[in-house]
């Protein structure tokens, strides 16, 4: 098994802010000198793991990441008849087996029962919990440490297995990402514009205040993005428990929605679902890199040759691609492609060609 796939993408993104920063604007960078659009890999992560194809593929390998576990606990203690005093002191004892309790004092709505930092619950984990849950119940007595020996390194949490976990007070439990994310930026020099908008009360029919009842800016852009992806197989695997099934399983399903999947920012206001309009899928041992540089210097399209800047994009990633190889030697065993521009390839292939 080749043990690096690398996934070169670019998508073009009508008016939209699918990830905002502190301002409410969409973020971007400075590269090569000029302001891109850009979308965090903590967004598009997000979106790809609560996407409904990770939902319908991993059914059952899904983890869930909260700070809110022991209120979960409680509440289902709560239900089932054991007291108040009990249901907090117990719920406390399996919250705080995953991380340090965000306080021992406030128990308006319940942050006593809250950790610090989020946590990412594999199924196996949130089964053990539930079980010991169950026992608790049952015996009314408060639970062992060995009942509270909750944590678990080996699990089928395909998500957490592609990003990690980290968890500070318990490291022995962490799990190394074997997918690592860029940030997508645009391959051209982009402005964050301001759409001024109003909004007209329906009742109002006064000739003496047809004003608007409400007055507003959004930030937006638009763009064609590059994305890089490095995805290292054997640890995926590895993460995995060796399943080798699970982990095609996984694959093809990040594959169909790193492709479809966008971050939901404003999606009610901008409708800027967008597809990947060329893929390109590399797979080998050598040492990954990044084709970013095939951007440094802002692409330009050129009309009068009947190009755009998706058209542009693509010659020049691939130009740089062929650069890498004639320079360092293969940087690739094999690889393939789709491009929407052109109506070649399909991601059913590419799926198949990463899960393999």
């Amino acid at each position: 098994m080749s043990r690096f796939v690398q996934l070169h993408i670019l998508t073009s993104y009508p008016p939209s802010n699918l990830n905002r920063d502190d301002t409410g604007r969409p973020k971007t960078a400075v590269i090569g000198d000029c302001t891109r659009l850009r979308i965090s890999s903590q967004s598009l992560k997000r979106a790809w793991r609560t996407s409904d194809i990770f939902e319908s593929v991993l059914k059952g390998h899904i983890g869930t990441r909260t700070k809110e576990k022991g209120v979960s606990v409680y509440q289902s203690l709560i239900k089932q008849g054991v007291s108040e005093k009990n249901a907090r002191e117990w719920a406390k004892l399996i919250a705080g087996r995953f991380g340090k309790l965000k306080s021992d004092k406030k128990t308006e709505n319940n942050e006593d029962l809250h950790v610090e930092q989020l946590v990412h619950f594999s199924p196996e984990e949130e089964k053990a919990i539930d079980d010991l849950v169950t026992r608790l119940v049952e015996t009314a007595t408060e639970p062992t440490e060995d009942d509270l020996k909750l944590l678990r390194k080996q699990h089928t949490a395909a998500d957490i297995a592609m990003f990690g976990r980290m968890l500070a007070s318990s490291p022995a439990f962490n799990t190394e990402a074997a997918i690592q994310v860029a940030h997508a930026i645009t391959v051209h020099k982009a402005a964050v514009e301001d759409d001024y908008f109003i909004a007209v009360d329906d009742l109002n029919s006064g000739e003496e205040d047809k004003g608007a009842a409400h007055i507003g800016e959004l930030g937006f852009g638009a763009g064609v993005f590059y994305l890089y992806i490095c995805i290292d197989r054997e640890l995926l695997q590895k993460n995995l428990g060796d399943d080798a099934e699970l982990t095609q399983k996984a694959l093809t399903a990040f594959m169909q929605a790193v492709a479809k999947v966008s971050p939901t920012g404003k999606q009610n206001s901008f409708a800027s679902r967008a597809y990947a309009g060329f893929v390109l899928a590399e797979k080998g041992d050598q040492q990954p890199r990044s084709l970013a540089q095939a951007f440094l210097k802002p692409v330009k399209p050129n009309p009068e040759k009947g190009e755009d800047t998706m058209t542009r994009a693509i010659k020049e990633l691939t130009k740089r691609r062929d650069n890498f190889n004639a320079v360092y030697g293969d940087c690739a065993d094999t690889a393939v492609y789709f491009n929407v521009e052109t109506g070649e390839g399909s991601l059913s292939d590419i799926a198949k060609f990463i899960a393999e």
